[in-house]
Formats: structure tokens, C-alpha cells, sequence
């Protein structure tokens, strides 16, 4: 009997055993060469997002393969089903190249997690998940293997990790690829030159490695790399016998973390946006034209149209020539110095000068002593007035000071002209740049060579005081749009700052007329000294934060962006800046209205405001992204787009309403038998 009870007893501790060993099993498996095992936490918390893996731990010189495993192998295969719990697309981190023989492999020499978020549900107890694996495993021969893996996890009020599984979560999330809108890197071209492809990369002057996510169209071997007018050019083989494709996606990364650049469209020559060089010169040539009559412009124009009346008959022309000289000159050291800054991999726009607050306190000061000297409240050997266009230097100037205040706009023609300048090659952009310095000045250059035109101009008399009092008044609208946009850069101090020194430069005026001996001297004393405590106060605020949006638009976050386009919304970008006039004109006209934010509201649209009034690298390579490096842009993704549709520069409500129409017409097309 005794002997009886034994052997049971032996027999249940066996079972148990054997239960316990496969419980364990099932949360890890084994090949040869290879264990594989879950990384999760003791425990899930409801309804929090967190990320779980699969942990291959490889022998030494095997390995194991990225999502495009290149010449040959093949990538692992998840199978996976899970109750209580939503789980997201597997993140695959950067890769090696793994040169084996005349092959060459993409994947990972060692130890490497393959990761993926999971949201347990809010009323689930626990999570339960089970995979189907498959892999394969290689020295020079390969191994397949198999595994299932099961992982049972209560679910808590808060999460509970080994701290050695959360770091190796952490080290490897750290090399999934981040969003495109990231990158320091972004494409500007990808073109086929018979075998090759060749990709075109702006942005920052180190040379990344590349990875094509594509092993059907392109072959996983080192491409070639050029440096070519601040851009690099990878040219990589093409698989024989591929299909033709509509676009491709790359992998970009530093060696420490990495970018991925999805759908890149073919049919982009290098550097270009498929348009002749001709084209855009016509079209930079155009909205420099149009320039001048953006409301940015009008209190230069003012100063122009001042200057021209003041001259004499015999001057005209000259003046016109050396304005217009200021105007190109202008035109191409600002270009010169944004593809300079942006070879150097600063992530810069169009306008960027106005992005800085010295800049635009600078202005602040300039145009408030001109309008003090239209009106009439000094005079200072009228050298002001010569600057408005009454001596060589002045007319010279005068074109300057255009440049300065109509560059940071974007009217019709130009956002495309501008965006491809940020790509092509040096020589090309600039044409562009002196294209749209040209159409700028062609208007007063052309008046001035016109005798008939020239002709109907008044005559000089004693109205011309009163005309030069008036043209103050844009003067000081203009500082007070600056002081703006300087409170919009440095918050409330902005607005401070730029106020007392206005007040100190008045206040030095009055000493300079008051005071009989010396005055003068004090003045200049009392000027000085209040541009350089001025001046000083920046360094201490500047890098404050823009204002924040508030009501329906949101800042631009590109995690929000993608999570809203997943779930099917429809998502609007306005890309803004406080110093581009057209672009407050857009808001107050259209985009604000409240039957305009009433139909955002009934199409279920997530709105966004990128402000770009900072330097913001990340907004700057979003732009990059849309072929633009200037504001205003607007970008609208229709739900389930994979692309934008980008609005003019000047909006009308109908532009807006019809986006909706357009889908609802569609919508309805695809619902016809």
C-alpha cells in the first residue's frame, strides 16, 4: 500500500514538473544558434500603451534579419493573436550591412529585440498573447526555426518591469526609425539613370547610412555617394528584372538612431521639382512682381513711391538702377547665406532673418526714426530723407530695406520657385533668388525708364510735405506689426523691450532739441545707450517659446499628425509665421471665420498651426518635406491620403469649402454602380 502511495506521489511531482517546464517553455523557444524569449512587463497597466518584444539572443558571427533582409535570407515572421489588449505593426530597428561572401545582408550581428506596442483594454484582467514565430538564422549556411510563445500577464493600476527587460526595451526602441518629419536628412529628388537609382538627400553635412526598404526594386549593396552643391547623391543598383515603381522608401541613420523616409515619389530630377530651371525662373520672376503689391511691401512702397516724386526728372533713371541694384544684391546675399547655412546642416527657411529677434528689433528702430522723420520731428541733415530715395546711396538702400521687409512673404508663384531653390544646385537657386529680385524691382525700374509714365507723375511743391507726413502713418503701422511679431518671439519681454526703446529714442530726440549746447551729444549718448541695453536684453530671453494656439487648432506635433491620419480624419496644416502678413490676412479673412472653423468642425478635421515665427528645425523640415521652405503654406490630407494637396498662398472661403465638396463628389463617384 505504502509502495502504492509512492509511486503516485512520483507520478504527480512528474506531472507537475512537466506542466511547470512547459508553462516556462511557452514564454520562450529555442534553435539552434538561437533563444528567443518575450520582453513584457510583470505586469500591464489598463489602459496604458507600452512595448513588448521578442528577444533573439544570437551566437557569436551568426545572425539574424531586418524587415528587407537584402540579397538573401529572410526576415522572421510574426503570427501573432492576442486577447485584452490592441497590438500594434512590429518596429524592426536600423540595421548593418553584413557583407557574407559577394552577397550583401541586412540585419543585425548579435543580440537584437523586435518590438511592438500594446494597449491593454480598460476592463480586460488580463492579457493573454500567443506567436507563431519563424526565423532564420545564419553563419554563412542557414538554419530555420520555429517556436510558439505564449505570455499570460495580469493587468493592474500600474505596470511592474524587470529593470534589465526595460532596458533593453529602451535600447532598442531607441533605434527604430523615427517619423520623416524628424530627419535631419530629407529627400529632394529620386531619379532612375538606367541600372541606378539615384536618391538626393539636403540637409545635414554628414553622410548617413542608407537603407532601401524595398529588396524587390533595389539591391541591399553599399550605394555610391557624392557630394554635389551641399546635397548628397546615393546611387544605388537597381534589382534586374524589377518592376517599375511610382516611389520608394529609405531608412536613414547616423549610426545611433535613425529616420525613415517613406514614399519618396520618382520622377524628381536632382535636386529639382520636375519643372524646367526656366519655368521656375519665370515663376520667380512673377511673384516677385506680385510682391509688390502684397501688404508686407506697402510701407516700402511708400518709401519708394516717396522717393521717386522727390527726385529729379534728369535722376530718375539712375535712382532706378541703383535701387534695383540694392534690390539684387539683396536678394542673392540672403540666398547665398541660406544655402550656405543650409550646406552646413542648419535647418533654415525662407525668411529666416525675421526669425531672429536682434533682426527685427533692428527694424523696430529703423523704421521708427523714419516715420518720426516724415512726421516732421527731426531732421538730422535729412540723411533719413536720403535714405527714402533722394541721394545714390539712398535709392541703393531703399532697395535693401525692400528686400528685408517683402522677403519673409510668399505670394502667388513663389512657394514652388522658393522650394526648389532650397534643392537645386547652387547656380540654379541663385538664378532664382535674382529672378524674384528682379521682378521686384522691374515696376519702379520700369516707371522710372517710361517718359510718358514719368510724365503724369506731379510736379514737386509745397503739397509734399503733407504727402511725407502721411506716408509716416504705414511707418508706424509696420512698427507696431514688428513690436508684434517681436512679442510673438520673446512673449510679454518682447513687447517691453521694444517699447522703451522707442520711448528712449523719442526721449533722446527731444534732448537733442532742447538742450541748446551739447544737446545733441546727449542725445547720440542717450541713443546708443539704449540700443545696447536693448540689444543685451535679448541675449537673456530670447529661445522662449512662441505663444501657444488656442480653440481648434493644435501645435504641430507630427505623432499627432500621423496618429489623427490613422484614424481616418482629415487633417489641415497651417503653416504660419507672426512676421508674414499674408499669413495673418489668411486667418482673419478665412481661416478663423467661424463658419470656415464650423465646417472644419463638421468634416471631423484635425487642425493644426505650425508656427514657424521661432527657428524650428522640425517645422523647417516638414516644409522641406512639401517642396517649400517658406510660409504661408497649407497642406490638406484628405482622409486616407497618403499625399497632401497644397492650397494657394492667397485663400478664399471657397477653397476651403470645397476641399469638402470635392470628397463628397468623390465619395459619391465611388459609391456608383
Amino acid at each position: 500500500m505504502l509502495f502504492r502511495k509512492n509511486i503516485v506521489k512520483a507520478v504527480l511531482t512528474l506531472l507537475l514538473l512537466w506542466a511547470t517546464a512547459h508553462v516556462a517553455a511557452q514564454e520562450s523557444a529555442s534553435g539552434d544558434h538561437v533563444q528567443v524569449r518575450w520582453l513584457a512587463p510583470e505586469a500591464f497597466a489598463a489602459g496604458e500603451p507600452a512595448t513588448i518584444g521578442f528577444y533573439f539572443e544570437v551566437d557569436p558571427e551568426w545572425h539574424v534579419y531586418w524587415r528587407n533582409a537584402g540579397d538573401s535570407g529572410a526576415a522572421p515572421r510574426f503570427d501573432l493573436t492576442a486577447e485584452g489588449a490592441e497590438i500594434g505593426d512590429i518596429l524592426w530597428p536600423f540595421p548593418k550591412r553584413l557583407p557574407i561572401e559577394h552577397l550583401t545582408i541586412l540585419g543585425y550581428e548579435g543580440n537584437v529585440a523586435y518590438l511592438m506596442p500594446v494597449t491593454p483594454q480598460q476592463d480586460a484582467g488580463q492579457v493573454v498573447m500567443e506567436a507563431n514565430l519563424e526565423w532564420l538564422v545564419c553563419k554563412i549556411d542557414c538554419i530555420p526555426g520555429f517556436g510558439t510563445l505564449r505570455l499570460e500577464r495580469p493587468v493592474m493600476e500600474r505596470s511592474a518591469w524587470d529593470a534589465g527587460d526595460r532596458d533593453l526595451v529602451a535600447r532598442f526602441l531607441a533605434r527604430v526609425p523615427k517619423p520623416q518629419a524628424d530627419s535631419p536628412w530629407q529627400a529632394s529628388g529620386l531619379a532612375e539613370e538606367g541600372e541606378e537609382v539615384v536618391l538626393t538627400l539636403q540637409g545635414s553635412a554628414e553622410t548617413p547610412d542608407v537603407f532601401p526598404l524595398d529588396g524587390a526594386l533595389l539591391t541591399a549593396a553599399e550605394p555610391e555617394v557624392q557630394r554635389q552643391d551641399g546635397s548628397l547623391v546615393f546611387r544605388f543598383q537597381r534589382v534586374p528584372g524589377a518592376a517599375p515603381a511610382q516611389s520608394a522608401g529609405f531608412v536613414v541613420s547616423d549610426g545611433t538612431q535613425a529616420w525613415s523616409l517613406e514614399q519618396v515619389p520618382f520622377g524628381l530630377a536632382e535636386g529639382s521639382t520636375g519643372q524646367s530651371l526656366w519655368l521656375l525662373v519665370l515663376a520667380a520672376f512673377a511673384g516677385g512682381v506680385i510682391l509688390n503689391l502684397m501688404p508686407c511691401v506697402f510701407p516700402v512702397l511708400s518709401i519708394k513711391v516717396f522717393g521717386l516724386i522727390n527726385s529729379g526728372a534728369g535722376h530718375r533713371m539712375r535712382e532706378a538702377l541703383l535701387y534695383g541694384a540694392g534690390v539684387l544684391a539683396t536678394f542673392a546675399a540672403l540666398g547665398a547665406l541660406l544655402l550656405a547655412l543650409r550646406a552646413g546642416g542648419a535647418a533654415v527657411g525662407w525668411g529666416f532673418q525675421l526669425q531672429s529677434a536682434p533682426v527685427v528689433l533692428a527694424l523696430i528702430a529703423l523704421f521708427w526714426l523714419m516715420a518720426l522723420s516724415f512726421s516732421g520731428l527731426f531732421e538730422f541733415g535729412h540723411k533719413l530723407m536720403n535714405l527714402a530715395g533722394s541721394s545714390r546711396g539712398g535709392s541703393f538702400a531703399t532697395g535693401v530695406l525692400a528686400v528685408f521687409v517683402a522677403a519673409p512673404c510668399t505670394g502667388p508663384f513663389m512657394g514652388a520657385a522658393l522650394g526648389a531653390a532650397a534643392v537645386l544646385p547652387a547656380v540654379s537657386a541663385m538664378a532664382i533668388f535674382l529672378a524674384l529680385g528682379a521682378g521686384l524691382a522691374a515696376p519702379f525700374v520700369l516707371l522710372c525708364a517710361s517718359p510718358p509714365l514719368l510724365r503724369r507723375l506731379p510736379q514737386p511743391g509745397p503739397w509734399m510735405d503733407k504727402l511725407r507726413q502721411f506716408l509716416a502713418f504705414p511707418l508706424y503701422l509696420t512698427v507696431i506689426w514688428l513690436l508684434w511679431v517681436l512679442g510673438r518671439l520673446l512673449g510679454e519681454d518682447g513687447w517691453l523691450i521694444g517699447t522703451l526703446l522707442l520711448v528712449a529714442l523719442v526721449f533722446a530726440i527731444w534732448l537733442g532739441r532742447t538742450i541748446r549746447r551739447g544737446g545733441r551729444i546727449v542725445g547720440y549718448l542717450v541713443s546708443i545707450t539704449a540700443l545696447v541695453v536693448a540689444f543685451s536684453a535679448l541675449q537673456f530671453r530670447e529661445g522662449k517659446s512662441p505663444l501657444a494656439e488656442s480653440g481648434a487648432w493644435q501645435p504641430f506635433d507630427p505623432a499627432a499628425i500621423e496618429d489623427a491620419r490613422q484614424q481616418g480624419r482629415g487633417v489641415f496644416i497651417d503653416y504660419t509665421a507672426a512676421w508674414c502678413i499674408t499669413c495673418q490676412v489668411n486667418k482673419k479673412l478665412v481661416l478663423d471665420l467661424p463658419e470656415i472653423q464650423q465646417v472644419f468642425e463638421r468634416n471631423d478635421v484635425y487642425l493644426v498651426r505650425a508656427d514657424w515665427t521661432d527657428h524650428n528645425p522640425e517645422i523647417t523640415r516638414a516644409l522641406a518635406a512639401l517642396g517649400r521652405n517658406s510660409v504661408p503654406v497649407y497642406a490638406w490630407y484628405a482622409p486616407g491620403a497618403s499625399r497632401p494637396r497644397l492650397l494657394p498662398q492667397i485663400l478664399q472661403e471657397s477653397m476651403i469649402t470645397g476641399l469638402f465638396e470635392d470628397s463628397l463628389r468623390q465619395s459619391k463617384e465611388d459609391d456608383t454602380p
